[in-house]
């Protein structure tokens, strides 16, 4: 059974870092694409990054192009968001998920593509 579960979150001050793991399990990571979202209350969720089972390519959103870097380990089947000069826009629940379909530059950041989800960690930025 395809699932995920979130780690890393936390409290961080403007500025500085955070990283998130994503632990999958019941698919290889090269099977799977896997992607990074988030949520505020009142709002809806919007696609972070993603990076693609096949050849490890990655997609970002504008927002944090730049600033955030995704990366996997096939090995322990783990991904990670690295998240650097964080402000206090970036506050909000930080969800992994798993999709199984082709995404592609259009379509990575629509959340009805990914077959599993997360629980979410909470990511604060405050001083």
């Amino acid at each position: 059974q395809l699932q995920v579960v979130e780690s890393g979150g936390g409290l961080v001050q403007p500025g500085g870092s955070l990283r998130l793991s994503c632990t999958v399990s019941g698919v290889a990571l090269d099977d799977v694409n896997i992607g990074w979202f988030r949520q505020v209350p009142g709002k809806e969720r919007e696609g972070v990054s993603c990076i693609k089972g096949n050849y490890g390519f990655r997609y970002y959103a504008d927002f944090v192009k730049g600033r955030f870097t995704m990366s996997k380990d096939n090995v322990k089947n783990m991904v990670y968001l690295r998240m650097d000069s964080l402000n206090s826009e970036d506050t909000a629940i930080y969800y992994c998920a798993a999709a199984r379909k082709f995404l592609d530059g259009r379509t990575w950041s629509t959340t009805d593509h990914y077959d599993a989800w997360g629980q979410g960690t909470q990511v604060t930025v405050s001083s």
